[in-house]
């Protein structure tokens, strides 16, 4: 059963970062032990290493997918309506797998929010066929677009989403 959005528009990921969808995929993002419940916390130092993402359902190699993680609290004095910060973009995810079986195509970068609570969120997109070598990296991880970066690529609307929050951890507390 896919996820409410409730959550993502109460946390304004559906309007800073996404426009309004129907979940229709369930999304499973873990790092460790803590799987990520819209708006909780997770520490730096254990989103430090990429996460285990799961597209659960019936192994289908047709029906492949686009993950996208991004910070839109990221400042951008450049260009404030495209201030997201990419941490992560995979393509041709297969339903049913992991997102190890896809293809990296921008390789993880772990929260370093430098102060403040920043949002950290993983949207889903449902491909129309394998993207291949078609679709290239960004040029620079600041000043990204999610949905720039879904319209190029035609994809759509997403499928899934879910965030979690970070903050800067002092140098004792870090476990």
């Amino acid at each position: 059963m896919a996820r409410s959005i409730d959550p993502l528009v109460v946390g304004r990921v559906i309007g800073d970062v996404l426009d309004m969808f129907v979940p229709t995929v369930e999304l499973v993002v873990q790092y460790g032990a803590k799987q990520v419940a819209n708006g909780c916390e997770i520490k730096p130092s254990v989103a430090a290493q990429r996460p285990h993402v799961h597209i659960p359902g019936l192994i289908s190699l047709d029906n492949l997918y686009t993950l996208v993680m991004v910070d839109p609290d990221a400042p951008s004095p450049s260009e404030p309506t495209m201030r997201e910060w990419l941490h992560w973009i995979i393509v041709d995810i297969p339903q049913g797998m992991d997102a190890s079986k896809g293809r990296e195509l921008v390789e993880y970068m772990g929260p370093r929010p430098p102060t403040g609570i920043h949002r950290y969120v993983f949207a889903l997109f449902r491909q129309i066929g394998p993207m291949g070598k078609q679709v290239s990296p960004p040029a620079a991880r600041n000043n990204f677009s999610t949905r720039n970066f879904a319209g190029l690529n035609n994809l759509g609307l997403p499928v899934a989403a879910c965030y979690f929050n970070s903050q800067k951890e002092t140098a004792n507390k870090k476990r």
